[in-house]
């Protein structure tokens, strides 16, 4: 299994390293397109860690210019779209199904992730401030009021998947995480 596991997390580490490769060089014509500025493609928190699949098909299946504007089909093909935004549930699945993980304490597990949360959303404000594009078109059709619900629904969206992924860790491998459970 855990041969199983080390091809696993080589190969996806391949697929990420591919990806943050190929995109940024895939096509002269992207210098024609200003979605690159400001920040190249590490402005998107797709190329940062992937983890976007259920935010970005919602908004795309709602209004895919909010997101993924129809323009990105002429520098992308098909397959680049779900490579960064499709593939990462079945790759996260996998990942619970190969390997137990031994989570943090829930508090410094949320910490953590409420750190990451407002470093990326300090990014995104900044990049805002610095150029007065948003990183993110949807971003644009938002009030004040509007832009602290999403960046708040964001993180609290995060946590529950960070709960519900703690979750189903503990269902799929409780029995070999006892050694390093705190005792209630």
């Amino acid at each position: 299994m855990r041969t199983c596991t080390c091809i696993y997390h080589f190969l996806v580490l391949n697929w990420y390293i591919f990806l943050n490769y190929y995109i940024p060089r895939h096509g002269n014509e992207q210098k024609e397109y200003k979605i690159f500025q400001d920040g190249a493609q590490w402005k998107y928190l797709t190329l940062l860690n992937l983890f976007v699949f259920l935010v970005f098909w919602t908004i795309f299946l709602y209004d895919r210019e909010l997101v993924y504007p129809k323009i990105l089909d002429e520098i992308f093909p098909i397959w680049m779209n779900h490579a960064m935004h499709t593939f990462i549930l079945p790759f996260s699945l996998l990942e619970v199904i190969l390997r137990p993980h031994h989570y943090p304490s829930k508090k410094t597990g949320i910490t953590l992730l409420a750190a990451g949360t407002v470093a990326y959303t300090a990014r995104v404000l900044w990049i805002y401030s610095e150029t007065g594009r948003w990183v993110y078109p949807v971003l644009g059709k938002l009030s004040p009021l509007g832009l602290t619900v999403f960046f708040s629904s964001s993180y609290f969206l995060s946590v529950s998947i960070y709960l519900f992924g703690e979750k189903i860790n503990r269902w799929k491998w409780g029995h070999m995480m006892q050694p390093w459970m705190k005792r209630k």
